[in-house]
């Protein structure tokens, strides 16, 4: 049985919907009125040391959103400048839109064995603060319209996931814009 996280994900399932947008004001707004999503924890630069792009160093700087809509998190993220990343990637191949589902796993170097067999090529690794390192993958089924992120389940994540999920719960309305760390 697949062990279940404090925000009601499951551990090996997706626990994020992603996607790059142009204004990442505009889409938290858009996110709160028209899809009921929110408050929104807002990281106005990312830019980790260690972050490879198809194998050679990344300075790719973006700000990023994170709010729940339900169990589900809802990624935001604005590239920042013109570096290579796999954000800049999709919005020149097919615009701003959806980016990448969320898998949370227990180990992401254990898991990505399993995941390149199957066919999917690593495209992006950061670390993240709340410990361990993203991997996004692509190309493993051609269903799949974006990117896959594999998201190492720490003690750190899951406690920062959930307190966002419960502040979703309890959401009032009022700031609707909250600092991510």
């Amino acid at each position: 049985m697949a062990r279940t996280l404090g925000f009601g994900q499951t551990v090996g399932g997706i626990c994020q919907t992603a996607f790059v947008v142009a204004d990442i004001h505009a889409s938290i707004d858009h996110f709160i009125r028209d899809q009921g999503a929110g408050p929104f924890f807002l990281l106005d630069h990312f830019l980790s040391e260690g972050q490879v792009y198809r194998g050679a160093p990344s300075t790719a700087d973006v700000a990023i959103a994170m709010g729940f809509a339900g169990h589900m998190q809802i990624e935001l993220i604005q590239s920042l400048d013109t570096n290579p990343s796999v954000y800049r990637e999709t919005i020149e191949r097919t615009g701003y839109g959806f980016h990448h589902f969320g898998v949370a796993v227990n180990d992401v170097d254990a898991a990505l064995p399993d995941y390149l067999e199957r066919g999917y090529r690593l495209a992006f690794r950061a670390p993240v603060p709340t410990g361990g390192a993203v991997a996004y993958l692509e190309g493993g089924h051609p269903a799949v319209p974006g990117f896959v992120e594999l998201i190492p389940v720490t003690p750190a994540m899951d406690a920062h996931f959930t307190q966002q999920w419960q502040a979703a719960r309890d959401w009032d309305g009022r700031d609707p814009i909250r600092p991510f760390l």
